[in-house]
């Protein structure tokens, strides 16, 4: 991969893993895998991902659910594109690109570090595009970083704010709305830029619940619009 960018696999609630280019990473129930899923569907070893020059790719290690990447079958060696998904039994891992000076931008509050990246001075701004890093996936490393600060998202009916405290989502707003209604335009965005600084409190609270019920409820209503 590029040296300016650094990839990993991200499947909450285990710490996101980067990968190398000199290293396979075995995938599976099993504790010598280095992404150890706990996922009865999943075999001991299930699937591997290792670089191939500049890429990398995934490939089946004969398991028997098989191994899916955007819900399509791994039938050989496929390769791997920002943003995709790989589905083992009820685990979905997703192949990131983060930019490398990034180093301990999600590190654990007690000092356990949630992510492996070249180490540099503590950043304040963590900024990407979403065909790199879904937003849910920006939202869960967040979270997991227990990050307070405001996220500004380019969505596609104009840009959004999302306030959050230690981690968890505070308010958000658009021109037009605040609350839930506009934290769904983020949530939904698929294209565009994101950008997170660190500090800045919001003038009011309009989502009251956790991280996770944010997200289901997210996804709930995006997916009831989607049938309507």
């Amino acid at each position: 991969m590029s040296t300016a960018r650094t990839a990993l696999l991200f499947c909450p609630p285990l710490a996101p893993l980067e990968l190398r280019s000199d290293k396979r990473v075995a995938i599976g129930r099993g504790r010598d895998c280095e992404l150890n899923l706990i996922n009865d569907s999943a075999s001991r070893r299930h699937a591997e991902v290792y670089a191939d020059g500049v890429e990398f790719l995934v490939r089946d290690l004969g398991s028997k659910n098989g191994t899916f990447v955007n819900g399509t079958p791994v039938t050989r060696p496929r390769t791997l594109r920002p943003g995709d998904r790989i589905g083992i039994g009820t685990s979905t891992i997703t192949f990131c690109l983060v930019d490398s000076s990034l180093a301990g931008f999600f590190s654990d509050p007690e000092g356990q570090e949630t992510m492996i990246v070249a180490r540099a001075p503590s950043p304040e701004v963590f900024r990407g595009e979403l065909a790199e890093i879904p937003i849910f996936v920006v939202l869960q490393m967040l979270e997991m970083g227990h990050k307070s600060g405001v996220l500004e998202v380019d969505a596609d009916a104009g840009p959004v704010r999302v306030w959050l405290g230690d981690g968890q989502p505070l308010h958000a707003e658009t021109e037009k709305a605040r609350g839930m209604e506009a934290a769904l335009s983020a949530v939904g965005a698929t294209r565009g830029g994101f950008r997170f600084a660190s500090g800045a409190d919001p003038r009011e609270r309009t989502l009251l619940m956790s991280m996770t019920e944010f997200l289901l409820e997210a996804s709930r209503q995006i997916d009831e619009s989607r049938l309507a």
